[in-house]
């Protein structure tokens, strides 16, 4: 019962809402309230503010939250330990991933999966900031990231995959400038569909047509790579995304690529919280994911 009140407390920190936590962890919402009543009367405290609606957590709230997420996270830990003991063939893993680097997945779960075999994974797609706090709350295990992205005071475990390099890129129908290096000057007048402003790739390459003081031709930013893709195979719009952002039939999409000097190569890299009780399937990937260099693979 403890640990059914325990993850009422998460449900309701994430949902802000008492119905709709309820419905996530399956139960009307009498019986979470209760719960968290009954959560409250066996620790003496009180844990949630509370009128007729959810007002949030109190102090000494967002302390049990934490011991909470950490307990629930770690009796995850045993089942899968005792799953994996029981056949190291399977077990289950939460990987996060930035946009700019989701093509790398089939590329880390080619490898993870040769191990074992039986892998279940479940992928979710966040910006650096949100996989870095998914991997505190314990809702993932792995981000794929970038490594500059993170706290200074951790604590996070790191292996880099390789360093973001930036292309032009557009279908051979268009008129690209001649050579294999396009400066940004030569992009001044193409017409770009880029990602976000919001996401750091973005950010990057706009930083690079300040410093060479240049204005690019924007028709179209989105965060959807599927949308960028359609657009440049459709020619009708040239791009700069990372190499790990390409379609991966790049020759077979129809598209052609140059490399442009003077944009920042930050690393990618693989992110797990640093902690005591890491599983044996964690540490097996970890391991795994620490002999990958991508570097030959997402060079321009």
């Amino acid at each position: 019962m403890f640990l059914r009140q325990l993850t009422y407390l998460i449900a309701l920190d994430r949902f802000r809402h008492f119905s709709r936590a309820a419905e996530s962890c399956g139960v009307s919402q009498p019986a979470l309230s209760a719960g968290i009543r009954q959560l409250e009367a066996e620790l003496g405290i009180t844990i949630i503010q509370r009128n007729r609606r959810f007002y949030g957590l109190t102090a000494e709230g967002e302390r049990v939250l934490t011991w909470a997420r950490q307990t629930v996270a770690a009796l995850d830990g045993l089942r899968q330990e005792a799953a994996y003991a029981q056949d190291v063939a399977g077990g289950s893993v939460a990987i996060g991933v930035m946009p700019p680097a989701i093509l790398t997945i089939p590329v880390l779960l080619e490898s993870f999966r040769a191990a074992v075999p039986a892998l279940h994974v479940e992928v979710k797609v966040y910006s650096s900031n949100e996989i870095i706090q998914h991997l505190r709350e314990h809702s993932l295990q792995l981000g794929v990231m970038y490594l500059d992205q993170l706290p200074p005071d951790g604590p996070f475990d790191v292996q880099t995959l390789y360093a973001e390099e930036h292309v032009l890129t557009a279908a051979k129908s268009m008129s690209l400038p001649t050579g294999r290096v396009a400066s940004w000057q030569d992009m001044a007048d193409i017409p770009l569909c880029l990602l976000s402003r919001n996401m750091r790739s973005r950010q990057l390459v706009d930083q690079a047509f300040r410093e060479a003081k240049v204005i690019p031709n924007v028709l179209l930013e989105t965060d959807a790579l599927e949308l960028l893709h359609a657009e440049l195979v459709r020619g009708r719009m040239a791009s700069i995304l990372p190499v790990a952002a390409l379609p991966e039939r790049t020759g077979a999409c129809g598209l052609q690529t140059r490399r442009i000097v003077g944009c920042a190569s930050p690393d990618v890299g693989i992110v797990k919280q640093s902690q005591m009780n890491s599983t044996a399937l964690i540490e097996r990937l970890w391991s795994i994911a620490s002999s990958l260099k991508l570097d030959d693979i997402y060079a321009p």
